[in-house]
């Protein structure tokens, strides 16, 4: 393959990150609330063995594709002579990728042996970990999406995605919407973040598509 075939395949890979992170999602299913019952987390982790571990595999190639998809990003910002914000989404990318790796490895452990251990001190804590994680992800992801505001168009819809997407790092209510495993930490700051990795793939790939055209004219 070319070049330029090997660049336009990174600029399509933040859809398919979302694409893969949507499958692994539904396939992991609706983890158990911070402070559920120890039967509540056995019940999901030990008895979602197989299911677990197949969504880590998914979550795990979903995070490669999101690491090709921010190097599109600073390749681009690098050409556009924005080597400074190139750096910053490599490096926010790395971050958030560390973050994931550490929950895909979190909740494999679980399923594949201490969950079913019987200590459920270590499952209930090591689950509470987990929504933790899921809170501090927010802030190299904000970041991610700051750096990749590669048009002029996306803005201001950049900048509020990083403002939604930031909140999350706030979410550390008891309970309710603004809980840890509320429905902004769980839903509304996800989706956020999801839609603006597959608009700006869209646009990289299309601008990439275009310039491969240019030297046939």
């Amino acid at each position: 393959m070319t070049n330029v075939n090997w660049e336009r395949l990174w600029r399509a890979s933040g859809i398919a990150f979302v694409v893969m992170f949507i499958i692994a999602y539904v396939i992991y299913g609706n983890q158990p609330n911070a402070g559920a019952s120890a039967d509540q987390f056995v019940s999901f982790y030990d008895g979602g063995r197989g299911r677990i571990l197949i969504a880590a595999v998914l979550f795990g190639g979903a995070v490669l594709f999101l690491l090709w998809f921010a190097a599109a990003i600073a390749s681009t910002l690098r050409d556009a002579g924005q080597g400074g914000w190139g750096a910053a989404a490599t490096a926010s990318s790395t971050a958030l990728a560390a973050v994931f790796f550490v929950l895909i490895t979190l909740s494999a452990a679980l399923a594949y042996s201490i969950a079913g251990s019987g200590n459920d001190t270590i499952t209930s804590g090591l689950s509470d970990l987990a929504w933790a994680l899921v809170i501090m992800a927010s802030f190299p992801a904000a970041m991610l999406i700051m750096a990749g505001i590669v048009s002029g168009a996306l803005f201001w819809p950049g900048l509020v995605a990083v403002v939604l997407v930031l909140l999350g790092g706030t979410t550390w209510a008891t309970d309710g919407l603004w809980a840890p495993d509320g429905a902004y930490s769980r839903f509304i700051s996800p989706i956020v973040a999801l839609a603006w990795v597959t608009v700006v793939s869209g646009l990289l790939y299309t601008r990439g598509s275009s310039t491969a055209r240019q030297p046939e004219r």
